[in-house]
């Protein structure tokens, strides 16, 4: 059974997505340790899956919604954005698709020139829409309300039309076996189509993708030329890298300090 407390900690986790021990231990007034056993306790019964720092939401078959992802690791993702804009040149034509990793790398490329951007993502097309330096093409198709992603086989037809410089792919978990997961089968066959029509694939995902799990494959690391992460925590990952010739790029090699 669970305390009221703990009660309060999977309710504040299901409105952001993620919990720290720092500002847990803050709001209900009790020590860290306290709070981790708390945590431990909720991961056990798999309620949440521990990350750096704290826990998230530990479902298989749900996303966290779309406001709350934001919220999570969003330092990171602004460097991991950073580094994966600096991977494109201007006069550069790019997949962008779901995902709030894949808007801070947009937003990241507002000040390129020439570019000429093909999303699913309604955010990432109001995003650029505004720059007269990068040319803005978005995919037709149903709107997912929830995160404002275009999805379907309407928008697969669309992808297939283009054979662009790069594409800038998320994912929503990264097994240990390097497999790249996702939760609607509708967003992953608009991901595979990005992934079959570019020349050069850049995958981009915080470390917080690791202790996550989703249903619906959308392929495997050694289909990407470059990770970027803010830290890969699994070796396994790492091999899979080395083997498979994919350049890691990590913007915080040593991961922090430990929770």
């Amino acid at each position: 059974m669970l305390l009221a407390r703990q009660h309060a900690i999977l309710d504040l986790a299901k409105q952001i997505g993620r919990v720290t021990v720092e500002e847990l231990a803050g709001r209900f007034d009790v020590t860290p340790q306290t709070i981790r056993k708390d945590l431990n306790e909720l991961c056990e019964q798999r309620l949440l899956a521990r990350v750096h720092g704290g826990a998230i939401l530990a479902s298989s078959v749900e996303n966290v919604g779309y406001d709350a992802r934001r919220q999570i690791a969003a330092r990171e993702k602004m460097a991991i954005g950073r580094a994966a804009a600096a991977l494109v040149p201007n006069d550069a034509s790019l997949f962008i698709n779901i995902g709030t990793t894949t808007e801070a790398v947009a937003q990241a490329l507002l000040q390129h020139t020439g570019l000429m951007v093909i999303t699913n993502n309604i955010n990432v097309a109001n995003l650029m829409r505004a720059y007269p330096q990068i040319e803005v093409v978005i995919a037709g198709g149903v709107v997912r309300r929830a995160d404002g992603g275009i999805v379907g086989e309407a928008a697969v037809d669309f992808i297939r039309q283009f054979k662009v410089d790069f594409a800038i792919v998320g994912t929503s978990a990264i097994d240990d076996d390097g497999s790249l997961l996702d939760y609607d089968f509708r967003e992953v066959k608009v991901a595979q189509a990005i992934l079959a029509n570019a020349r050069k694939v850049i995958l981009v995902s915080d470390q917080t993708k690791f202790d996550r799990t989703a249903p619906v494959r959308i392929g495997a690391i050694d289909q990407v030329d470059v990770f970027v992460t803010d830290h890969c925590p699994s070796e396994r990952v790492r091999a899979l890298c080395a083997a498979s010739d994919v350049q890691l790029i990590e913007t915080d090699p040593q991961g922090g300090t430990a929770p």
